[in-house]
């Protein structure tokens, strides 16, 4: 414990250096929302579009001889440009896509329900199922939870329906009606869930409702008429064995031939696992790339895709505010400063962040020549701390420009941390990244022969014979990253 009068020194963090360091951690969409944000807080900035002919003209204009205090007015007046000089390029035009909205499956599945000829206990079953069906379109509880679901959902309106048909006029009629409400209320069993369970199972998509993949399947299977196959049969009978891939196993307790048992595998792999997920599916995300590089006279040139961005500058609506100086003493002089100097400091650190990026992409570019020209199979190792050594640069200001930015290439859009990666040694003396190892397993697994399935062993010798050293029990961890199934799991007849 620190005694009484003890010194302690402390490092206090400038507010603007966050602020910078968020600047250069935004993607291109978020800086856009921030710049809007400034421009709402700060009256002395204001986004004008690229090129546009009244900034063409403010250096035209005149300005006020310099006195001892600062000139506002000349300040004013005085245009920044966020962008700096752009070198010209032909702009990238990025169209946003609409959004179009789409139901969820639930409200998909009643409307279905609402189209049925079904009595109002009926109705309120097929409700309580639907409700429980997961977004991928299978039941999420026992029949018994809907049994007691409907009964919950029943019980608070059961006094006041029974009170209402006391009072309604007419023996027959009050009869007819208590009738039809002891039908409602009466318990809920299981085989009548079980048939309103098949009726929702026979609704779109196919395969909704399921109780579990199999069902899943089988139903998808019955839909299509293919239930006199073996398919069905394997679905049916073999399930454990068809979702281990056990073909020699089923063909033998099914008397077929092992071709025959992996072409009923292909039709079953064909249906729809997850029959819900096209109605409750996230969004597709669009990425709008921060950096651009394109192939000009031979060479590869590197642009900020900022041709979107509108320029930002001080704003010249507040000319005849500040042309009368006198006005400005005591705290509107301290406003005005306060203000200026923080929009000053935001363009500057726009453009800051622009350079930034350019250099770092620009040696990313120089240093992967290979990957550009020839594929991903030659992306070279690439780390942070190689690339802020180049520019001059933290490890840290280095990882806030790769982060969630994105590059368009003529190879594609990537981003920007795709082409940092570590590396394995080759025999001659070099190294490769691990994204090229991993495609280079892709690639030799895609042209095997399936009959004779590269075992991993095998996939390290190939790679030893072209030069990458690497051992077996790496190779199985890029094959398993990759989703590609053993070779025994692979092998076709």
């Amino acid at each position: 414990m620190l005694g009484t009068g003890t010194i302690q020194q402390a490092i206090k963090a400038n507010p603007r250096l966050y602020q910078a360091m968020d600047l250069l951690y935004m993607p291109l969409p978020e800086l856009l929302t921030r710049l809007q944000q400034e421009l709402s807080e700060n009256p002395f900035l204001e986004l004008s579009e690229p090129d546009s002919e009244e900034d063409l003209q403010v250096e035209e204009e005149g300005q006020d001889d310099p006195d001892d205090e600062v000139d506002w007015e000349e300040v004013m007046l005085d245009d920044f440009d966020a962008g700096g000089p752009r070198t010209p390029y032909e702009p990238q035009e990025y169209l946003e896509p609409v959004v179009v909205e789409t139901r969820h499956l639930h409200d998909y599945l009643a409307e279905q329900v609402s189209l049925l000829q079904l009595d109002e206990r009926q109705l309120q079953i097929a409700g309580e199922i639907v409700g429980n069906i997961d977004d991928d379109g299978l039941l999420s509880c026992p029949l018994e939870d809907v049994a007691a679901g409907v009964g919950a959902a029943l019980a608070p309106v059961r006094e006041k329906l029974y009170a209402e048909a006391r009072e309604i006029d007419g023996a027959d009629a009050r009869e007819t009606e208590f009738v039809a409400l002891d039908r409602l209320f009466a318990p809920v069993a299981g085989e009548e869930v079980e048939s309103v369970l098949q009726v929702v199972q026979s609704l779109d998509p196919p395969g909704v409702g399921a109780r579990d993949l199999r069902e899943c399947l089988m139903i998808q299977l019955s839909r299509l008429g293919r239930e006199d196959t073996l398919a069905w049969r394997i679905l049916d009978r073999h399930f454990d064995g068809f979702m281990n891939r056990q073909w020699t196993d089923i063909a033998r307790e099914t008397e077929v031939s092992r071709k025959a048992v992996q072409d009923a595998a292909d039709e079953i792999a064909a249906l729809d696992p997850r029959p819900g997920s096209r109605y409750t599916a996230e969004p597709e995300q669009y990425v709008i790339p921060d950096l651009v590089v394109e192939m000009i006279g031979g060479e590869y040139m590197v642009f900020a895709n900022d041709t979107g961005l509108p320029r930002l500058r001080l704003s010249r609506s507040y000319r005849d505010v500040v042309a009368d100086k006198e006005k400005f003493v005591g705290d509107s002089k301290e406003f005005i400063a306060t203000k200026l100097n923080a929009a000053q400091w935001l363009v500057r650190m726009i453009e800051q962040r622009r350079r930034t990026m350019l250099e770092v992409m620009r040696f990313i570019v120089a240093a992967q020549r290979d990957f550009f020209d020839k594929g991903v199979q030659h992306l070279k190792p690439l780390t942070l701390r190689e690339v802020a050594a180049h520019i001059e640069m933290a490890e840290s200001t280095v990882s806030r420009v790769a982060n969630d930015k994105y590059v368009q290439t003529p190879g594609g859009v990537y981003p920007l941390k795709f082409f940092f990666s570590g590396g394995l040694p080759t025999v001659m003396g070099g190294d490769i990244s691990t994204r090229g190892v991993q495609a280079r397993i892709k690639n030799l697994v895609d042209e095997e022969d399936t009959r004779r399935p590269l075992t991993d062993q095998a996939l390290v010798n190939l790679l030893k014979s072209e030069g990458i050293k690497i051992a077996r029990r790496t190779v199985a961890k890029y094959r398993d990253q990759l989703g590609v199934l053993p070779a025994r799991m692979r092998k076709r007849v």
